[in-house]
């Protein structure tokens, strides 16, 4: 049985680095807006507006920090998901979006946060429909959790996955 969305988790807002891909081990750290406790493996990266190019440079990055985490076929299941809400984040908005994934000892949070305030729809697709509208259902079919909260300006889209006895 899936756990209803839930708040909680990292709350995203300040400056986030420039730099193109961020992982590191980290603390309290004010200076990003987010907050992580001792030992959690987080990427951070921004995302450029409709760059699609982000979207296997993000796979990658998950991959490396993911090598060593959860049961088999799980990391993978991480990045099929990931590609999908930075993919609708950079396609169904004309702005950048932010993503922060941090796996702890509950498992692997990812958070997709974009400027755009409307929510994203949950559709069953159609076969006409090629190979759209069906991210969201792939989302709520194999994470853990997931949810879409919002924020002055935006939402982030996220889900969870508990990583299992490896």
């Amino acid at each position: 049985m899936k756990r209803q969305a839930r708040g909680g988790g990292p709350v995203i807002s300040g400056a986030f680095s420039s730099k193109r891909v961020k992982l590191t081990k980290t603390r309290e750290d004010p200076a990003d807006g987010t907050t992580g406790r001792h030992g959690f493996s987080q990427l951070r990266r921004r995302l450029g507006r409709a760059d699609l190019r982000a979207v296997p440079e993000v796979r990658r990055a998950l991959r490396e920090m993911l090598a060593h985490w959860g049961r088999p076929g799980r990391s993978e299941v991480a990045e099929l998901l990931t590609s999908e809400l930075v993919t609708n984040a950079l396609i169904h908005t004309d702005h950048d979006a932010l993503l922060t994934a941090t796996v702890g000892p509950r498992g692997l949070r990812v958070e997709v946060r974009d400027f755009v305030g409307r929510r994203p729809i949950l559709r069953v697709p159609n076969a006409d429909d090629g190979t759209h509208g069906r991210g969201l259902v792939l989302v709520q079919s194999l994470a853990d959790a997931w949810g879409v909260r919002a924020h002055g300006v935006g939402k982030a889209v996220w889900f969870e996955l508990d990583g299992g006895a490896a």
